[in-house]
């Protein structure tokens, strides 16, 4: 006879609270209701997590770590370094889009400002930046950009990036996936000043 295996009681805790955040965001979601879609007891939860705030920190850990690994997956070190990081940040971007729980978090931030969701979501960016400084560090290293602060550069391009992706499309036109590539790299490599006034200075 096949042997059934054992329930993995945490990860049904964690994939059933990660379904009720992305339905209900993060201030509607109790123990309670997550024990009930996880047909365990709220014993059961406080058992692996004493709080519903431990929960949530669990589940964004695991969105960074899928993050972080899409990234990975992403850079070829045989590429440019700027179209290794627009080929990154527009795949990063991509799958938050794509998760239910990042779209409920935002659309609770932006609603009511719950805290916990506003947190969760900068721990997200905070772990996008940090890779994008690292990347920075590598480019410096090679040669393909010039000797700047690699926290501050991260950040700004995230926002940027963001910026023509999402914040523009609000109230206007949507741009492309070249477009954004386009104008985020001629920004940041180029400048926007004419050759003459960048000789000039």
């Amino acid at each position: 006879m096949d042997q059934k295996k054992p329930v993995d009681r945490r990860m049904q805790i964690v994939e059933a609270a990660r379904q009720s955040f992305a339905m209900f965001g993060y201030k509607a979601t109790t123990m309670e209701l997550v024990s009930k879609i996880a047909a365990v007891g709220k014993g059961t939860i406080y058992t692996f997590f004493p709080t519903k705030e431990d929960l949530f920190s669990e589940i964004i850990n695991q969105f960074a770590v899928s993050l972080r690994l899409l990234a990975e997956r992403t850079v070829d070190r045989k590429r440019p370094f700027f179209d290794n990081l627009v080929d990154v940040l527009y795949e990063l971007l991509h799958f938050r889009e794509k998760q239910e729980l990042f779209v409920k978090l935002t659309q609770e931030v932006r609603d009511i400002g719950t805290p916990m969701a506003k947190e969760g979501i900068t721990r997200l960016e905070k772990g996008i930046v940090a890779f994008i400084q690292q990347e920075i560090v590598v480019g410096i290293d090679k040669g393909e950009i010039r000797n700047v602060d690699p926290a501050l550069t991260a950040f700004i391009m995230l926002k940027l990036f963001f910026t023509l992706s999402t914040e523009w499309s609000r109230h206007h036109e949507p741009l492309t996936k070249d477009e954004i590539a386009e104008y985020f790299t001629s920004f940041l490599k180029d400048g926007v000043g004419t050759k003459s006034v960048q000789m000039a200075t």
